[in-house]
């Protein structure tokens, strides 16, 4: 199962919108950008840059976890 971490925002919309309409499976983990959590330790080791939304793989390439970060890249 996929990890989504977002924000209500036009970005976080645009990556939700597509896991749903690609049918896969997919949990929000809500980072509130008001309150700096896209700063925390534990979301930088997801997304280096700071930026939602964010999401996590755990099954990525050769079974091993992978991040992608910032919805351009995740389209």
């Amino acid at each position: 199962m996929i990890d989504l971490y977002s924000w209500a925002t036009p970005n976080g919309h645009k990556v939700h919108i597509m896991l749903e309409e690609c049918g896969l499976p997919y949990r929000v983990h809500g980072i509130d950008i008001g309150k700096g959590e896209q700063f925390a330790p534990e979301f930088l080791a997801i997304s280096p840059n700071n930026k939602i939304p964010a999401i996590v793989d755990p099954e990525g390439p050769d079974g091993q976890p992978i991040s992608l970060f910032e919805s351009g890249a995740i389209l």
